[in-house]
């Protein structure tokens, strides 16, 4: 055996039951082992996997088959927007600046894959030209929330000796709070450019998009004598593509279309805690 289908579930809706384990049993699968009763479990492929596959698409069940070998993971390298927060923070920015609606557009394109990535964050920073710094402590204590299960996984990956880092295409000002809120051990991303307690509407260079978060993981496996293999990646929008397809494990959460085009693995019911069950982790070796 060298590799085995997982199958996740959204937590505690136990929708991996009865009618399940009978599609699996009807396609010849062995007997699950369960990581989670009723929410995560995994089975070594089987030969009629592609049929089963296809009529699981009936149940909020995610499903992927993951290889045996190198499965736990050293290297956890993680997007925040959407991905390790559930906001994006330009566009939380740009609500309370009043150019909202504008900003949001403009974003939701970018992480289509719509707009260049540079020139896009840009423009959008351009419009919030003169917004009090003190909007982003606002921000960050009002409006941003967590995404369920990051915390967890971090803690379980560091705990089992694994390097943790937020590299994000967003801002300094936001991933250093939120890596130290979430515990990771670094954090990387653009820096607002600042003046008199104000925002210029300019943005540091050279702009962090596509590339430099490839080149991070790089960096980060290299200096522990490691390779990029032995990273698990996570991330919502086209700036994370590449990110994903160079990591070990890439993890498309809950994204954009394109993105879930590129990505084998696909998390779209469960929450972060799947990158747990992807690499065998069982509910019991969490850590809350």
């Amino acid at each position: 055996m060298d590799s085995v289908l997982v199958l996740i579930a959204a937590p505690g809706s136990g929708a991996i039951g009865p009618a399940v384990l009978a599609l699996l049993a009807e396609h010849g699968a062995e007997p699950p082992h369960w990581l989670s009763p009723g929410d995560a479990a995994e089975v070594p492929v089987f030969p009629q996997m592609s049929e089963f596959l296809i009529d699981l698409r009936a149940h909020a069940i995610d499903a992927a088959v993951v290889s045996i070998h190198n499965r736990r993971k050293r290297i956890l390298i993680a997007d925040m927007d959407s991905t390790m927060i559930k906001q994006e923070c330009i566009d939380e920015l740009g609500v309370v600046a009043g150019v909202g609606d504008q900003i949001k557009g403009i974003t939701a394109r970018a992480m289509r894959g719509e707009l260049d990535f540079d020139a896009a964050l840009r423009e959008r920073v351009r419009l919030l030209k003169g917004l009090d710094v003190s909007a982003i402590e606002k921000i960050i204590t009002e409006r941003i929330g967590l995404m369920p299960g990051g915390k967890s996984l971090i803690a379980t990956m560091r705990m089992n000796g694994a390097y943790t880092a937020l590299v994000s295409g967003g801002f300094r000002q936001f991933t250093s709070r939120i890596g130290a809120i979430l515990g990771f051990d670094e954090n990387q991303a653009n820096e607002l450019m600042t003046k008199d307690g104000k925002l210029t509407g300019g943005v540091g260079n050279p702009i962090l998009g596509q590339a430099a978060k490839v080149e991070a993981l790089k960096r980060i496996a290299a200096a522990r004598g490691l390779d990029t293999q032995d990273a698990i990646a996570v991330g919502d929008g086209a700036n994370d593509v590449d990110m994903l397809i160079e990591a070990g494990l890439g993890v498309a959460l809950h994204a954009k279309p394109h993105v879930q085009e590129s990505s084998l693995i696909r998390i779209n019911h469960g929450d972060l805690t799947a990158l747990l069950y992807m690499q065998g982790y069982r509910r019991e070796q969490f850590v809350p």
